[in-house]
This record gives C-alpha cells, sequence and structure tokens, in this order.
C-alpha cells in the first residue's frame, strides 16, 4: 500500500489524542441512544472490516468516518495527510474562534451547527455571491476561484480550516494563494471530485506543501471525493477535538 503520509518530520506538541473518542464525548456524538448505537455499531463493522491500514491512531478516525459516510472503503488508501494535520486541525479547533472557509454551500450545510457552536466556529462561503460571480464572468474564471480570492481578501483564510469538496478550481487558487500570496490556513481539507482536474488540484496541494513548515492538509487521492466526504472529515476532527479537550480535563 502507499504510504498516506509526507515523509517529514512532525512539530513538536503537547496535544493529547483519544481514538476511541466517540465513548467520551457528548457534543460532538448523536443526540439519541439508538443513534449513538447506529454509529458505534458502524464504526466497529469499519474496524472489523477493515483487515488492514496504515494510518496512525490519529489519523484512522478520520478515514473511519469518511467511510462510514460513503460506505466506500476505497478512502482506506486514498486519503492522504500531511503529518501535522491533525494536530493542525485540533490546534485550530481547541483555540475557539476558528473560521471554516468552504467552497461551496453545502458543506457549511452539512456541519453540525452545534457541534461548531461548541468550539466557537463559524463558516464562511461565497460562491453565490453577486460581485463573485460578475467578477468570474468579466476575468473568464470559475466562480470557485473568485470566492477563494474574496476569502483572502477579507482575511479569512489565515487561520481557517479551508474545505474544499466540489470544485478543483478553488484547491488550484487556493494553492497559488498559498505560494504567492502568503495565504496561510490552519488546514487544508482538499477532496473536490470530479474528472476535470480534480486528482491534479489533489496533487499539487501535496507536491506544493510537503515540508514541515508548510500548509498542512488532506487529501483524498484521484478522482474521488465530495462536500460530505469534507463535512465528515472535519465532524472527525471535532470529536476528537473534544476528546482530547476532555482528557486534559481529566474527564
Amino acid at each position: 500500500m502507499v504510504a498516506n503520509t509526507v515523509n517529514t518530520t512532525p512539530m513538536n506538541t503537547s496535544i493529547t489524542m483519544t481514538t476511541n473518542n466517540h465513548h467520551h464525548n457528548i457534543v460532538t456524538e448523536q443526540l439519541t441512544a439508538a443513534g449513538r448505537a447506529i454509529e458505534h455499531d458502524s464504526f466497529s463493522i469499519i474496524d472489523r472490516e477493515v483487515t488492514a491500514h496504515s494510518y496512525t491512531p490519529e489519523q484512522w478516525p478520520i478515514v473511519r468516518r469518511m467511510i462510514h459516510a460513503n460506505a466506500d472503503f476505497d478512502f482506506n488508501g486514498l486519503t492522504a495527510f500531511h503529518p501535522n494535520a491533525v494536530t493542525a486541525g485540533l490546534t485550530a479547533i481547541v483555540s475557539r474562534s476558528t473560521r471554516v472557509v468552504a467552497d461551496v454551500e453545502m458543506i457549511c450545510v452539512g456541519l453540525s451547527a452545534p457541534r461548531l457552536a461548541h468550539f466557537g466556529m463559524t463558516t464562511h462561503q461565497f460562491i453565490s455571491d453577486a460581485d463573485v460571480i460578475e467578477t468570474a464572468k468579466a476575468e473568464n474564471t470559475t466562480r470557485a476561484v473568485q470566492a477563494m480570492r474574496k476569502a483572502h481578501r477579507l482575511g479569512l483564510l489565515d487561520g481557517a480550516i479551508v474545505g474544499i469538496g466540489n470544485a478543483p478550481t478553488a484547491l488550484i487558487e487556493l494553492v497559488r494563494l498559498i505560494k504567492e500570496e502568503n495565504a496561510r490556513p490552519a488546514l487544508v481539507v482538499g477532496m473536490p471530485v470530479g474528472f476535470v482536474s480534480a486528482a491534479e488540484s489533489k496533487d499539487l496541494m501535496m507536491w506544493e506543501n510537503t515540508d514541515a513548515h508548510s500548509v498542512p492538509w488532506v487529501v483524498i487521492r484521484g478522482r474521488k471525493g465530495g462536500s460530505t466526504l469534507v463535512v465528515a472529515a472535519i465532524h472527525a476532527l471535532l470529536g476528537l477535538a473534544e476528546a482530547q479537550v476532555a482528557t486534559q480535563h481529566g474527564q
């Protein structure tokens, strides 16, 4: 199996993470006992049917939730992590002031409002803004490109978790903003789906951000992806964050 993490040295961190977080969480759990039981049983089935994987204990809960979201075991192997990705995501979340900037509204709607509110997080997307549409037409670009540029102009990318599940051009533009305009998201969850530039955009994100000091990312190699996968990955990070905070407080 191909390696799932770029070979660099992770940053030093004091964060302690628990992989069995769903047994300790309240806010990031299903609201009913029946719902919790179904979700936990699903995770157990996935663990049982995945005979082997090369992910770390911190990465696997994210991949498992992505598999759970689509019943697609190909994400065991297709999902790749920058070595600092999980740490960076958790650090951003527990700061209790982090933004999620998305390429499409679907991600913002799919994320659990109570879970985000627990960590003081807000969501932002600009794909349907009139100025974004007008500029995209005038410059013969995509709305997704202009939406990323608007987020950067507004100062929303720096320190944010950026989720891209639909538009490869959004991820390509984000890589450019990182490289040429010093945009510095805390974490990029780059999972655009499709047949035109989807695989290439994710490769570009990985190639341009390979060292320990670059912007961390989680991507799905190849054509597969989608907004539901971005939502699943961020929900998994929220669950890990809640478990980490509980551990630190001795709960």
